[in-house]
């Protein structure tokens, strides 16, 4: 399927309310595919290509102007802590969970610390590259205050390296989305990564929940947007899929630690 949003839905540059200084990094997962590597070791602080997964990403978003990113720890929270307590930019705040909140329930516990505006959040464990523009540029030149709750970063299902799944999203040619039909393979799969307002999650649950609860009601409500990816994207799940983005990179960049 040809790419019908190749810019996203506001490709004349950002209006009020983008995002800019702050964003959010999920880091409490269990990584529990990568066993047993992730019973010693946080997944986000694997390395490939002689750099962190998480590093690569937080490198993503200083690059694309962030100066506050909070985290949210869990499992092995404390070694996540320690390695980012190395970092002088940008300023690192941590949110710990007694309990795991998963993706949405993260969020919504970190709420104060990333503001009133319109913020970046990246999983921890996600890999990318850019294509020709920075990624996250792309979405922040996207967003649109007025008909947006949430813009996420797709990426096309059977190009992802190292992905076997039947994606995520359908996308109409305004950039809406939509949930893949049951036992049918949908065009486009979530990235990880994405730009979300603090009113999505008003009326939102207490406690532990999936951020797929409030994209349900975001879409209900028509204000659930994507961009698609123009660069690479890895599924990083397993030992397999681990390797084999290694050795890209190592080929790519030849031995070289890039960001």
């Amino acid at each position: 399927m040809s790419n019908p949003n190749p810019t996203g839905p506001n490709p004349t540059g950002p209006r009020p309310g983008t995002p800019a200084k702050r964003g959010m990094m999920l880091a409490a997962g269990l990584g529990t595919r990568l066993r047993p590597i992730t019973d010693t070791l946080p997944k986000p602080l694997i390395p490939v290509n002689g750099r962190s997964l998480l590093d690569r990403a937080i490198d993503r978003l200083e690059d694309a102007g962030v100066e506050q990113v909070a985290v949210n720890l869990f499992h092995l929270g404390h070694m996540i802590e320690d390695h980012l307590k190395k970092r002088a930019t940008p300023k690192i705040l941590f949110s710990p969970e007694e309990e795991r909140l998963e993706t949405g329930g993260g969020i919504a516990n970190a709420l104060s610390l990333l503001g009133e505006d319109p913020f970046y959040a990246v999983n921890g464990d996600v890999l990318w590259l850019n294509g020709p523009k920075d990624a996250l540029v792309r979405l922040r030149s996207a967003w649109d205050d007025a008909i947006m709750d949430g813009l996420l970063l797709v990426h096309s299902t059977v190009e992802a390296y190292g992905y076997k799944g039947m994606g995520d999203f359908n996308i109409d040619p305004a950039g809406v989305i939509s949930r893949r039909p049951e036992g049918e393979v949908s065009p486009f799969l979530f990235t990880g990564v994405q730009i979300l307002h603090p009113r999505l999650f008003d009326g939102a649950p207490e406690g532990s929940y999936s951020l797929n609860l409030l994209y349900d009601k975001a879409m209900e409500a028509g204000r659930l947007y994507a961009v698609v990816h123009d660069g690479e994207w890895f599924h990083v799940g397993t030992p397999k899929e681990l390797d084999e983005a290694e050795k890209y990179l190592e080929v790519r960049y030849a031995g070289t630690r890039h960001r």
